[in-house]
């Protein structure tokens, strides 16, 4: 079954990866990009197979025009891969107004409007899938990436709960949860660094603004197998709520899981008792 996609973010990473590998095996994918000449190799060698459009999703008035665009032009399409992001690491008090307003309206609000122009056309088609790509990092927390987190954390919540709320429309929705990957996401956020606090240059903050900038610190993540996973989620019908992709994100998910159920498990007693007594 040839099926179509549709992916934000298509000119690098994870959406790159994913446009290459479905156009390969004969798919057809609705891509964006903020910057269109970044994929004009991709659009020449597969023509009518790759629908492009410009976008960026901080402008949440064109991300209904573009989604809507893609599905008139298209007729169906059978996925819808939210990919586009990136990190904005650095204490908190180091970060400006306009580099927490980007970080979240690129990583949530984008997102939370690409999936409400999408699910009309879903209905009426009678189902689909959501992707949401996640990290680790919407599970499980470090010091310097605290923006980075909320955005994440937020984007779960809201699929999460989306999933349930489409699930008797034969829509589906799948989070993935990468690890560290072998794509340029490192090196880009190493050059939108928060601004450096002096106050934190010996602290967990040091530590990682040092990490960011060492070009020996290679990713374990192999971003053709995270991606060939996420391609063959699709044939699991229902699919996977959540998929966790490499060592680290599993590490580190779990680790988070347990410390919450434990420390959950110890308020129990004292969460019943506030209960009004019968």
């Amino acid at each position: 079954m040839v099926r179509t996609w549709f992916i934000t973010g298509v000119n690098s990473g994870f959406g790159r990866e994913m446009a290459e590998q479905l156009l390969g095996r004969g798919e057809r994918v609705a891509g964006t990009a903020r910057r269109p000449d970044d994929i004009a190799d991709l659009k020449a060698k597969y023509g009518t197979s790759f629908w492009t459009a410009q976008l960026d999703l901080t402008d949440t008035a064109a991300v209904a025009d573009v989604v809507n665009r893609a599905f008139h032009h298209l007729g169906r399409i059978d996925v819808v891969v939210n990919n586009a992001g990136y990190g904005q690491f650095g204490a908190v008090e180091g970060l400006s107004d306009e580099q927490i307003a980007r970080q979240i309206d690129t990583n949530l609000i984008g997102p939370i409007h690409v999936v409400r122009a999408a699910l009309p056309h879903l209905r009426r088609q009678g189902g689909g899938r959501l992707i949401a790509m996640s990290s680790y990092g919407g599970q499980a927390t470090h010091p310097g990436a605290s923006l980075y987190h909320a955005s994440k954390w937020g984007l779960e919540g809201f699929f999460d709960s989306v999933a349930a709320e489409v699930a008797p429309l034969g829509i589906g929705v799948t989070i993935v949860e990468p690890g560290a990957a072998r794509t340029a996401f490192r090196t880009t956020a190493g050059t939108l660094l928060g601004a450096d606090v002096d106050a934190y240059r010996n602290t967990s903050i040091g530590a990682m603004r040092a990490m960011l900038s060492n070009p020996d610190a290679i990713a374990k993540g192999d971003p053709g197998k995270m991606v060939q996973i996420i391609i063959d989620s699709v044939e699991i019908d229902p699919g996977p709520r959540r998929i966790a992709l490499g060592g680290d994100a599993y590490t580190m998910i779990k680790r988070a899981l347990v410390e919450r159920l434990a420390a959950l498990e110890a308020q129990k007693g004292a969460a019943f008792a506030t209960d009004v007594a019968r």
